[in-house]
């Protein structure tokens, strides 16, 4: 169940969430909600809830029926109750967790670093460009 706690922007449904992280949602929706709208995410498994708010929305298809609305939560963690989830998402407190790229840090992108290191040598692009 989402809810919007924006009175401008109501909202209520019952939403299929397509991706879960621990960092938020992508969530299917038959209305577009304005970015930076909080939300309120209920019936989690468990019976738990957890706020956020819209990060990104974007139609799905040109008939602009229903949205893919992305959530960031406020409070990052394992809200959907997976009973193991992937080692990235890191589900320590936060507070007292070391952040590995700072905010400011410059991101370390080139050949030989993720995604480039994904590819071999002999790969499509350098196979076009012979």
């Amino acid at each position: 169940m989402v809810t919007s706690l924006d009175r401008v922007h109501p909202f209520s449904e019952e939403c299929v969430a397509l991706v879960v992280s621990a960092q938020g949602c992508g969530f299917r929706s038959p209305q577009a909600l304005p970015l930076e709208t909080p939300v309120l995410l209920g019936k989690l498994p468990g019976g738990g809830s957890a706020s956020g708010h819209v990060a990104s929305c974007l139609p799905l298809g040109n008939e602009r029926k229903s949205f893919l609305i992305g959530v960031s939560l406020y409070n990052h963690g394992n809200v959907w109750g997976i009973a193991n989830p992937p080692e990235d998402w890191d589900c320590r407190d936060e507070a007292n967790a070391a952040t590995p790229n700072p905010p400011d840090a410059p991101l370390n992108v080139g050949r030989g670093n993720w995604p480039y290191s994904k590819f071999s040598h002999g790969s499509e692009e350098n196979r076009k460009a012979k």
